[in-house]
């Protein structure tokens, strides 16, 4: 400021800087104009705050308190609509409803449900037109509705540690306490007990749920899998109503072109017993479905049924086998690898 400068040159260009400073602030459309707005007008080396700042050099003792006073105050209301307008900024940026709603929307990636899952349901849906019902049980069980109630011994070679999930618990239902043990249930059979045991005949239940067998996991076997347990009890059902639930399943869920063969087997629980295979990958290889039979009349007398007035057939049915042979898939494993590449094309 040259000598000839006065006091009251220096007060109307600072009031012209804050003028223009508010403008500034206030019409900053952006985050990045108003930064840029700020640089200019309260940068620390080239500001124009700093300039008005320099002018207090050149004036008198008099002037210079009077043009401090004024000029305190211009910074300070500069520096606060800088952060008002840099607030206002920050909530259009965040405000869901400054959005243009006329804009196509961004959208959202819907997951679904896993294919055994969609398997579980379908064979309820399927099963539920042939008339059964759904029935549940618990996966940790005692050994009587898994061993004795089913006909099998306490020596039959099925109740081996090495073959079974035990579980070091002691107490629980009245079973488990004369058995000594708790398990994971080896198979959802345990159902049909606890069925049978509530409801008089007749009775036509599905059982759909998680298994436990200590298994090497290999491309058609794992230590868990899930099975879909069926039982029909009434006056004069034979075995060949078995067969023909079972023929009318494979070819409504596999195909008309569907193969399957019942081999003689043997379960405790059921006599006589058939193994239920399926033609599997075209005519290459027969792949075992699961076990069928005539429920046992022993069964049926421990849970209070008359073998000489009621019969009844049973089977169970492994549910990953069944949707392998559905999609195509040649190893259980893909299942439960949780690779969203495998699992989004079902």
């Amino acid at each position: 400021m040259s000598a000839t400068d006065t006091l009251s040159d220096a007060l109307a260009d600072l009031e012209a800087m804050l003028a223009a400073g508010r403008a500034a602030f206030e019409g900053s459309p952006t985050p990045e104009a108003l930064e840029a707005r700020r640089v200019e007008f309260l940068g620390q080396k080239h500001g124009r705050v700093r300039a008005a700042q320099e002018r207090l050099k050149a004036l008198d003792a008099a002037a210079k308190r009077v043009y401090g006073q004024q000029f305190n105050a211009a910074k300070a209301e500069l520096e606060a609509t800088f952060e008002t307008a840099k607030a206002r900024l920050q909530r259009r940026t965040t405000d869901t409803t400054a959005l243009d709603v006329t804009l196509p929307g961004i959208p959202t990636r819907l997951g679904h449900r896993h294919p055994l899952t969609q398997t579980a349901d379908e064979l309820i849906d399927l099963f539920g037109r042939f008339g059964f019902a759904v029935a549940r049980g618990p996966e940790v069980e005692d050994t009587y509705h898994n061993f004795d109630a089913l006909n099998i011994p306490p020596t039959h070679p099925a109740r081996d540690p090495l073959d079974n999930f035990y579980l070091a618990v002691g107490g629980g239902p009245t079973g488990a306490a004369q058995a000594g043990h708790c398990m994971l249930r080896s198979q959802t059979s345990t159902v049909q007990i606890r069925v049978m045991t509530a409801q008089a005949p007749p009775v036509r239940v599905i059982a759909i749920g998680r298994v436990y067998r200590p298994d090497t996991v290999d491309a058609t076997h794992s230590f868990m899998f899930h099975q879909v347990e069926g039982l029909m009890v009434d006056r004069g059902v034979t075995m060949a109503d078995l067969k023909s639930v079972l023929r009318l399943f494979a070819q409504s869920y596999l195909g008309q072109d569907v193969r399957i063969r019942f081999r003689p087997s043997f379960f405790p629980f059921t006599e006589p017993s058939v193994e239920v295979d399926m033609l599997w990958h075209g005519g290459v290889r027969w792949v075992e479905m699961g076990g069928a039979g005539m429920v046992d009349p022993n069964v049926l007398r421990a849970v209070g049924y008359d073998p000489e007035e009621v019969t009844g057939f049973a089977f169970g049915l492994g549910i990953e086998r069944l949707c392998m042979r559905r999609h195509g898939i040649d190893d259980i494993r893909l299942l439960y690898q949780n690779d969203v590449r495998f699992l989004r094309q079902f």
